[in-house]
């Protein structure tokens, strides 16, 4: 059984930090590890180890991992030490601009103003730095020490060395600087990273903590996590709905906007479902809880969002590459930059380290590393907000690239309701209506819940010894008596007949006599011919590949637009057409029916509504939480953006590291701005990222 272990950990300064306790972690065969950089929070699923177990792993890593509460308060260690660290390194700072005389070019007063920042820089990145080395790991801590000690050892070697003119050789305020600065550059990226997941954090705001549980007509104030399925909780006008459940009492107007998308609010009555976290506008309802607290329909998607933020696009693996030799490489810079400005280029001691110091801090692994997660936090974040579960950053990258759009027909184009139009009978012997009836209340699929809709006044009791559904293509079935029945599409049944293929869609043969037809006739979705135009647009191929009839399909295509038809496919041809076209280019499949499941595993990536059947949603990448094809429009946009915006943050990535590191071995950037440069290359990424969130993206 997969358990869940939630810690509180100190230290994660970065998303070096991050990567190596994954990267630890996922070694030691844990089931998944999360990483919250900004509330400090590891998240680990695994079968196998205990809680003390993982705990050890953590402190192998030199973090102090403390168990997670729910009311626990966050750290604030790396507030307290920037403030500290920024009120003793001003006064450093201030001597560069001051004479010779001030009393700030004290060698005793900079030593006792820089070795309090070194303590509390050794303190928050020593444990890191080292635990990173004896993994082989070298992470941003070992060059931000190394910059700062090589500093603050010169400044005193050179003060010792030359006793009366001391000052021409002290660098303890580049030493505290370099700290205060990386500091200040944490405290920002942790407060913008937490900007790139509102979302997630909206939806886990949904799920209220207290609910009224009615014990015998008696009202028990409980916590949701002490409700049991069968309990019956009360929801008055007003208040969100505490858990999943059917109303068995009332009926309500409900807000179901952060869970759907949907701005309009849905009634509700008798065995109604209903949602945790959505609120009750109107009215008032008892509900009967259906679900644990951790199957709730809010539960799972608040879980899609979370594994879709850790979820890496394939554009990441080059910046992971990069990040785990760039430490070694730049360490391997920093000793050659010192050399050749010493030995080749006559550049006395002093200007040679300071320019190897200014390579060790201005380098900025940790912009690479965060290029991809931030965007991806918020591209999933802003779909969910419109009602879109995208399911894995990998999904993002291949929606963008995706060259054509293969749909189903029933349900995904059509909005699945059925009318029968025509009703043929060449027997009248049988009771024809409650044989059909009987026989597609046990599917799923759109037209048999129509055809149950529309014959439910016929419906009577006939025993089945024997009954088959073959997907995408009907019934067979034998009664008591001994009679077969067969019920399906004309190509199930082996119709010639082209009148009745043109005219009619279901047939049912009974002992093998056709004694009935039946005409139907869906209605087109709202919107589909704007997706189709908005994905013609984008020259995206647009493929109707379906199991209706071939002139249903022809007319609904033309209506459309849609380019390519194949119709009268049954499950087992939809797979081999996906199969050809994923093998050719990036193809997105849109299905709704259990036969369009393994049809949506093989695409590219596979897209579905949230009502449709359980297996189709659990086979898609891209899960609509409302019957609207806009979304479809609205995802494609965001997947673009946001495989936009990761480009772009790899691009500044790359290019800051390209351009700032020979500066800086060069002498053209001093420590102090070069730590400032880098603690600030950080935020650029996040930035970039955070303004996918409020960008227009209607292009």
């Amino acid at each position: 059984m997969v358990t869940r272990h939630q810690y509180t950990v100190e230290g994660i300064s970065c998303i070096n930090c991050v990567n190596g306790i994954k990267s630890h972690l996922l070694k030691k065969k844990v089931s998944k590890v999360s990483v919250d950089i900004a509330k400090g929070l590891v998240t680990i699923l695994n079968n196998e180890y205990s809680n003390e177990e993982l705990k050890s792993f953590l402190s192998d890593l030199g973090y102090n991992p403390k168990e997670y509460k729910l009311n626990s308060n966050t750290s604030l260690k790396l507030e307290y030490y920037l403030i500290i660290s920024t009120i003793l390194s001003l006064p450093l700072l201030g001597h560069m601009f001051d004479s010779e005389e001030s009393i700030l070019q004290n060698p005793w007063l900079q030593l006792g103003l820089s070795t309090p920042v070194m303590i509390l820089g050794y303190l928050y990145f020593f444990k890191g730095a080292y635990k990173s080395l004896l993994n082989l790991k070298p992470n941003m801590n070992v060059l931000i020490l190394m910059g700062s000690t090589s500093a603050y050892i010169y400044s005193l070697i050179g003060w010792f060395l030359n006793i009366n003119s001391a000052h021409h050789f002290l660098f303890f305020e580049t030493a505290a600087t370099i700290i205060t600065l990386v500091l200040l550059g944490n405290y920002f990226e942790k407060r913008s990273i937490a900007q790139t997941t509102t979302a997630l954090d909206s939806l886990q705001k949904l799920q209220i903590k207290n609910a009224v549980k009615d014990v015998d007509g008696t009202l028990v104030e409980c916590l949701i996590t002490d409700l049991d399925i069968g309990d019956i909780v009360i929801v008055n006008q007003g208040n969100a709905i505490p858990i999943d459940g059917i109303i068995v009492w009332g009926k309500a107007s409900i807000d179901e906007s952060m869970i759907s998308g949907e701005s309009v609010p849905v009634f509700k009555e008798i065995d109604g479902k209903t949602i945790g976290g959505t609120i009750v506008l109107e009215g008032n309802i008892k509900i009967s809880v259906n679900s644990k607290l951790e199957d709730t329909v809010l539960s799972h998607i608040i879980e899609m969002v979370r594994s879709a933020q850790e979820d890496k696009p394939e554009i990441q693996e080059l910046g992971d590459r990069i990040s785990a030799i760039f430490v070694p490489v730049v360490l391997a810079i920093a000793i050659a930059t010192f050399a050749l400005n010493y030995l080749v280029f006559d550049q006395d001691f002093q200007n040679a380290i300071l320019r190897s110091i200014a390579v060790l801090v201005i380098s900025c692994p940790c912009a690479m590393g965060l290029a991809t997660p931030t965007a991806v936090m918020v591209g999933v974040g802003r779909a969910a907000k419109n009602g879109i579960l995208i399911k894995g950053g990998a999904t993002i990258e291949l929606f963008s690239k995706t060259k054509k759009v293969v749909f189903d027909k029933t349900g995904t184009l059509t909005n699945g309701e059925f009318k029968i139009q025509e009703f043929k009978k060449w027997d009248d012997s049988y009771p024809i209506e409650a044989i059909i009836y009987e026989l597609e209340k046990h599917s799923s699929h759109p037209i048999a819940k129509s055809l149950c809709k529309n014959l439910e006044s016929y419906k009577t009791k006939i025993e089945f010894t024997e009954l088959n559904e073959i997907k995408g293509k009907g019934f067979t079935a034998i009664d008591k008596l001994g009679n077969t029945y067969t019920f399906g599409s004309a190509k199930f049944l082996s119709i010639e007949e082209e009148d009745l293929k043109t005219n009619y869609q279901l047939f049912l043969n009974i002992n093998n006599k056709l004694v009935a037809a039946l005409s139907i006739q869906d209605q087109i979705m709202e919107g589909a011919k704007e997706l189709v135009e908005f994905l013609n647009a984008k020259n995206i191929e647009t493929i109707l590949l379906s199991g209706d009839t071939k002139q249903k399909c022809d007319s609904l295509a033309k209506e459309i637009g849609i380019k390519t038809v194949f119709a009268e496919q049954s499950p087992e041809e939809k797979i081999k057409k996906i199969k050809v076209f994923t093998a050719e280019e990036n193809t997105s499949m849109f299905g709704d029916g259990i036969n369009d499941a393994p049809a949506l595993t093989k695409a590219t990536v596979g897209i579905s509504y949230s009502k449709a059947t359980e297996v189709a949603v659990k086979s898609a990448s891209i899960v609509l939480l409302n019957h609207k094809l806009s979304l479809l429009e609205k995802t494609y946009q965001i997947c673009t953006h946001t495989y936009k915006t990761i480009k772009q943050n790899l691009f500044w990535a790359f290019a800051y590291n390209l351009i700032a590191i020979p500066l800086a071995a060069m002498g053209y950037l001093s420590p102090i701005f070069a730590a400032l440069t880098m603690a600030f290359s950080d935020i650029v990424v996040i930035g970039n990222s955070i303004r996918l969130k409020y960008k227009n993206i209607n292009s």
